[in-house]
């Protein structure tokens, strides 16, 4: 018995002297035996050969200078530096030279591609000024540089990233496309997050949604403007775009409506908010299509910038880039295609400079007090927002909706 448990033990510290020298192992080395050992055997079982599997992965090592990437062995920590426009005062996200730019790109092209959109909108039910808008944020029609290999993002985040199981799926479909021909190897190229071609589409978005608009037999995202602008319609069409509404209205919303009614789960009638007070900054009244159906009401910097009623449609394009700015960024641009250049009312407050560990142990105080901030991320969601704005109530402070220094100390 002696023998058998000293036996047991002696194996027990060779595991451990394995793991240890597996974790001590390069990163380089790690990952290589990671492809080999572990991501491998799926793509072959999901019907990757051998030679696509070893030509996507040839002299690629990962990248380490990909943000949001966890040694292994090690926890994932809340970043101090801002990378994300919430981080900062919202209003930057909407600088007229960016705007400016999207806006007067996509109105040279309208004509161009008159009917093209013309066809893409009939046949999605999208606007083409809002295909437009998505394209020249995307890509900047197209002229945006694509400088990193594709697989080598998507294998180091597979890897090593906070969300791996999310780009294992991302390289799995990556290796799909090369397998089933839909693009060459080389032709892989993506930006930091591993999304491709003009419309930016993650490897499982293009399986799902591209498309061949000008009938040469191949969707191709990559050199194709038909492609281009149908794909992005096909994606929205597909996420719920509703043909014949509109995105959303910048209102003034009134003292009485608290900016605590933020959120696509507390919708109204279009023509309930205007009943309580809200109105449409140009003074016109909501259009009668519009008045019947539900409405959101959206105040992305809370009381200190401009507010919105914003459609069901409006959480289709944030179903494109998860950001109500980016949302807002893309209704806005298209709207200034389609209409013509005019600004936003309301005018974008500063507001204070927070690290995403500040918000994060904002939100993690007010879930100790009972409120759904929708996760301690450090992102000022529509959740976080609509909790500071009741706390901020029930406190007898006035409700902002929106972070800054006092809260993050009085809340401590």
């Amino acid at each position: 018995m002696k023998h058998g448990l000293a036996a047991l033990c002696a194996g027990a510290f060779a595991v451990l002297l394995g793991l240890a020298s597996v974790a001590a192992a390069p990163v380089d080395d790690q990952f290589r035996a990671w492809l080999a050992n572990d991501l491998w055997p799926e793509a072959k079982a999901k019907g990757v050969s051998k030679k696509t599997f070893d030509a996507a992965f040839s002299g690629v090592k990962p990248n380490l200078k990909l943000p949001d990437l966890v040694t292994p062995g090690e926890q994932p920590k809340t970043p101090k530096t801002q990378h994300q426009a919430e981080f900062g005062a919202p209003g930057a996200y909407f600088a007229e030279k960016t705007v400016g730019g999207v806006t007067a790109g996509g109105r040279a092209r309208a004509a161009a591609h008159a009917r093209t959109l013309a066809e893409v909108e009939r046949r999605f039910g999208v606007p083409g000024p809002v295909v437009l808008a998505i394209w020249g944020r995307e890509s900047g029609f197209g002229a945006a540089r694509m400088p990193y290999d594709a697989f080598e993002v998507l294998g180091t985040k597979a890897f090593m990233a906070t969300r791996k199981d999310m780009f294992r799926k991302e390289v799995l479909a990556a290796l799909a496309m090369v397998e089933r021909g839909a693009v060459k190897r080389d032709a892989m190229k993506s930006s930091w997050a591993g999304a491709l071609g003009q419309p930016q589409f993650l490897p499982t978005s293009f399986l799902e949604h591209a498309v061949d608009m000008d009938g040469d037999g191949r969707a191709d995202i990559w050199n194709s403007t038909p492609d281009t602008l149908g794909s992005i319609a096909n994606y929205l069409a597909h996420h719920g775009w509703r043909k014949g509404r509109d995105w959303g209205f910048e209102v003034v919303a009134p003292d009485n409506v608290s900016c605590a009614l933020e959120g696509p789960d507390i919708g109204r009638l279009i023509s309930q908010w205007a009943a309580m007070g809200v109105r449409r900054v140009s003074g016109k009244p909501f259009p009668a299509h519009e008045a019947n159906a539900e409405g959101f009401l959206l105040m992305p910097a809370g009381r200190n910038g401009p507010a919105f009623i914003v459609t069901p449609n409006f959480y289709v394009l944030k179903d494109y880039n998860m950001s109500d700015l980016y949302a807002l960024f893309i209704g806005h641009a298209g709207d200034r295609i389609a209409y013509g250049d005019r600004g936003f009312a309301g005018r974008w407050g500063s507001v204070d400079k927070l690290y995403r560990s500040d918000i994060a142990g904002l939100q993690r105080a007010l879930e100790s007090k009972g409120y759904d901030v929708g996760g301690a991320d450090g992102l000022p969601g529509f959740k976080t927002r609509r909790s500071i704005g009741d706390w901020q109530a029930k406190n007898g402070r006035a409700p902002t909706c929106f972070p800054d220094a006092g809260l993050v100390r009085a809340l401590k």
